[in-house]
């Protein structure tokens, strides 16, 4: 990696303001090349329960500042990121394999949610409630949560970190984050420049090891409060089901299986965007990406003819090779489901219009795909794909699709396409979604509340609703007036 700062590049955990190493160490990977980039520490249980101490002594400290104070450190943190954010971009990119503008603009992305909780810290605010008897006085006060623990996943490994500790920070709390294992070498370089904006040890600590061991610990631990989770919908309920003995505060965002409808009024050819851009993005593998593509029968064949040539013309290779559109799946496990995915699909009838194979370049890169004549019955239906798979379905009618969007168990994003004012509202409103998108094929942004219903979790993160899930809200009866 050519970094300007190689002090960025660190293969230790960060714990209490120190850097920490372990006996037993992983190898983390270059999904582009396979080679192992660097070897991160296997804490064990007892190193685990070193870093919640030190976020609970921490936190005494750290609730006592005034919300300007924290608010200072962190537009630091946030400038800092911002000034980093070419070597930030190349870590990720080496340890992630999405294209390197990708990964400048997840950067940038991250270090809008610092900036935008750097002001929402001074916005905690309480209530007078009029009382009762004029001799008392009712007050409702907001307060820290306490120790948060957060876990995070691969795919997005410096914005998913930044989207809970900037909230947590700037409420007053103190955190414990656990990153993917594939992917920590970001979430490290974060605390370098944590510690240099001058955020006192132990209010932001970094751990990984055994994803077993840590989520126990974090989960069965009385001192946490609260845990934010970001990844499967199977570990999210198993976490839940952890934290249910100490009736922790919990977040979660959890998987999607998110309809992209084009309705016969739409803007084709802007559809046709916003499908390339929901989908490819991150080589498909984001919770909010477009997996299911459903076309009304009147546009069918004109849509997926121009969707194909589009996607054909996307480019595939190493993030930090070149201007690429896509890079690697992140394992050989995401190769193999993909691969999979389309497989099954093909058995059904389906009918490849462009990709369909893994890339000449070898590896773990895969061809960006469409698919068309998909059907309720094969596996892309119902399964999150997570990868540049698009299977596009007819319907017919509006009431067909809206019945097609809502059969699944998730409820994370959803976009549409329409240009009639009456079926807008009608379809937003009859989307079993968390968030939707008309017009736009990408829907996230720090100013707005991100997140799901159903089983794509619980709770939003981003915009001044994100504040309170690490506040908790205090009731005050004054008497004798």
């Amino acid at each position: 990696m050519k970094l300007h700062d190689t002090s960025l590049f660190k293969q230790q955990a960060y714990v209490n303001g120190e850097w920490v190493s372990a006996d037993k160490t992983l190898p983390v990977h270059n999904p582009a090349t396979g080679n192992v980039i660097a070897y991160i520490p296997m804490l064990g249980a007892s190193d685990i329960r070193t870093a919640i101490k030190a976020a609970e002594s921490a936190f005494h400290d750290w609730r006592a500042k005034t919300a300007a104070e924290r608010s200072t450190l962190l537009r630091q943190w946030y400038r800092l990121i911002l000034d980093n954010q070419d070597d930030l971009a190349t870590l990720m990119t080496t340890e992630q394999g999405k294209p390197l503008r990708e990964s400048k603009a997840e950067v940038g992305y991250g270090a809008s949610f610092i900036e935008w909780y750097a002001e929402e810290a001074k916005r905690a605010y309480g209530d007078l409630i009029p009382a009762t008897r004029s001799s008392q006085r009712i007050m409702v006060t907001r307060e820290p949560v306490g120790v948060v623990a957060a876990i995070t996943p691969w795919n997005f490994p410096n914005a998913m970190i930044a989207r809970k500790v900037a909230p947590a920070l700037a409420a007053g709390c103190t955190i414990i984050i656990k990153p993917s294992e594939l992917t920590p070498l970001s979430a490290f370089a974060m605390a370098e420049l944590a510690e240099r904006a001058g955020i006192p040890a132990g209010v932001i600590n970094i751990v990984t090891g055994d994803a077993k061991e840590i989520g126990a610990e974090l989960t069965s631990s009385t001192i946490i409060r609260k845990l934010s989770f970001t990844g499967s919908t199977a570990v999210g309920k198993l976490l839940m089901k952890q934290c249910a003995d100490s009736v922790k505060k919990v977040s979660l965002e959890l998987g999607g299986n998110a309809p992209f409808i084009v309705f016969d009024d739409a803007n084709v050819e802007q559809a046709i965007q916003g499908a390339i851009a929901s989908k490819y993005r991150n080589s498909g593998q984001t919770c909010v990406c477009m997996n299911r593509l459903f076309v009304q029968e009147g546009i069918y064949d004109e849509f997926v003819e121009k969707f194909a040539e589009a996607v054909s013309k996307l480019t595939v290779g190493p993030g930090l090779d070149g201007d690429f559109n896509q890079g690697p799946l992140i394992n050989e496990a995401a190769l193999l489901k993909t691969k999979s995915m389309v497989d099954d699909a093909l058995a059904k009838k389906g009918r490849l219009l462009t990709g369909g194979r893994p890339h000449s370049l070898g590896g773990l890169f895969y061809e960006p795909t469409v698919l068309a004549n998909a059907a309720m019955d094969m596996k892309c239906y119902q399964e999150e794909i997570f990868g540049p798979v698009a299977p596009v379905f007819r319907f017919h009618h509006e009431d067909d699709v809206i019945t097609m969007a809502n059969d699944t168990r998730y409820g994370l994003a959803a976009y549409f396409y329409a240009n009639d004012l009456s079926r807008v509202f009608r379809v937003t409103e009859s989307l079993e979604y968390g968030m939707v998108a008309v017009n736009e094929g990408v829907l996230s942004t720090e100013v707005a509340p991100f997140g799901g219903i159903k089983e794509s979790g619980i709770g939003r993160e981003g915009s001044k609703y994100g504040l309170d899930e690490y506040l908790e809200m205090k009731y005050v009866l004054l008497g004798g007036i």
